[in-house]
Order: C-alpha cells, then sequence, then structure tokens
C-alpha cells in the first residue's frame, strides 16, 4: 500500500533515508496500522526497515511536529490519540481553501484538465469495485489535487498535505462503514460537472458538502473506537457544527 503522502514541510534538513524513513512511519500510522496509543520502539523500526537508528530517531522528531507521535521522556515514544480538534480545525481550513479552488476552476479549468479529472473518477470507481479503499483515498488526493493544478495553484495542495495529517486518519477509518465509497464518488462527479459546465457557485456548493462528510462521520467513528481519540467529548460538538 503506498499514500501520495507529497512533500512536507520541515524536511528540508533530512536526508533520503530518513525522508524516506518518516513517509513510511506517517503512512502506517495514517492507515491505522501502528494504531493511537501504541509504543514505538527505534531498535525494532530500525529493524523492520533495515536502517540505523539515525535516521528513525529524525523521522520520529519530525512526527512529533506534526502531531502523530508523541516523545515521553524515559519512557519511549507513543502514537498519538486522533484530536478532534485538530480534526475540526484541518477540515475547517480545508474547505475554505477548496471552495475558493474549485470556484476558481469553474472559470479556468480546461478541456485536458476535466478529461484528466474524469479519468480520476473512473479509477475511483474501479477502487470501489475491486473494494480497494486505500487506492480508492489515494485516488481522491489525486482528484483534490488536479483541482488545485487546473488553477496553476498545486503548491495549495501540498500545504493542505501539513495540515490535515488527523483528517486523513479519520478518512482511513471512516471507509467503508461510516462514509459509502459511492457517496463520495457521487459528489465528486458533480464536482467535476459544475466544473465543466462553469458554474462556480455548484461546484463551491458541492465541494462544501463534500467536506462536511468528515462531520457525520466522526461521531459514530468516535463512539465505536473510543480508545483511538484523545479529546472524544468533543465529538458532540463536531455533530452539531455539520453543515
Amino acid at each position: 500500500m503506498s499514500l501520495s503522502l507529497g512533500d512536507r514541510g520541515g524536511d528540508a534538513d533530512l536526508g533520503p533515508v530518513g525522508l524516506q524513513v518518516r513517509r513510511i512511519i506517517e503512512e502506517r500510522i495514517i492507515t491505522n496500522v501502528l494504531r493511537p496509543g501504541e509504543r514505538l520502539s527505534e531498535n525494532e523500526l530500525s529493524g523492520q526497515l533495515g536502517v540505523s537508528r539515525q535516521p528513525v530517531r529524525e523521522a520520529l522528531i519530525r512526527l512529533a511536529e506534526a502531531g502523530l507521535v508523541r516523545v515521553l521522556p524515559q519512557r519511549g515514544t507513543v502514537v498519538t490519540r486522533i484530536s478532534v480538534a485538530r480534526v475540526s480545525s484541518a477540515r475547517f481550513l480545508r474547505e475554505a481553501v477548496e471552495r475558493a479552488v474549485v470556484r476558481e476552476a469553474a472559470g479556468r479549468a480546461t478541456e485536458h484538465d476535466i478529461v484528466q479529472m474524469r479519468s480520476i473518477i473512473r479509477a475511483q470507481s474501479e477502487a470501489i469495485m475491486a473494494e480497494n479503499h486505500a487506492g480508492f483515498l489515494r485516488l481522491d488526493d489525486d482528484l483534490h489535487r488536479a483541482f488545485a493544478a487546473s488553477i496553476g495553484h498545486e503548491e495549495v495542495w501540498r500545504t493542505l498535505q501539513n495540515v490535515k495529517l488527523q483528517m486523513d486518519r479519520v478518512r482511513y477509518l471512516s471507509l467503508p462503514d461510516a462514509t459509502p465509497g459511492s457517496r463520495l464518488l457521487d459528489q465528486h462527479a458533480a464536482i467535476v460537472d459544475a466544473i465543466a459546465a462553469g458554474d462556480s457557485l455548484s461546484a463551491e456548493a458541492t465541494m462544501r458538502r463534500h467536506l462536511s462528510e468528515l462531520l457525520n462521520s466522526l461521531p459514530r467513528l468516535v463512539a465505536t473506537l473510543p480508545d483511538y481519540f484523545d479529546d472524544a467529548d468533543a465529538a458532540s460538538a463536531l455533530s452539531d457544527s455539520r453543515l
């Protein structure tokens, strides 16, 4: 399984090995292979990945800065529980940015851009049929990146990558039970149709609804997996803020 993790800010001083180690551990946390509350051993990770302890240690420092792990003095490193507050803030920021992106894309996207977007959606449909949830979400990122690229602002998506890590952890938990992939696929198709038609209002409204799906699934996930979340009591507030 391979995520489209993109480049993360603050990694410029990591060597190639440290960067790759960071990406691997990050992927395992986001996809819940490494679960919230799980303790991490530098020795075990270096053995699993076939590297020395130094790049593992550097990677864990970066992941601590990103809020995915916590370094406990004298007790090692532990995977953080998912912060509902951080998820809410990331979703709020992502919605504000992506509504602006698709609003502008409705007036600027080329025919080539639209063809590319619809090709990604077809691939997502195939991923649903194959029950390839990781592939579906990787393609989801590809599509949202394509929205930004269509207006010459792919760097905007790269910036969002840095703030949506906690949100990504919930996205992996939510499929396929909490949020049906078919619903997300229909919303993607509606966004692209609106962009193709030059209908900025419809594109923006559908994106708003699309990114609010997380608020529908989050309270149910907290109720089902309370040990995965750090501030589970905030889920009811999120439910009340649903748009």
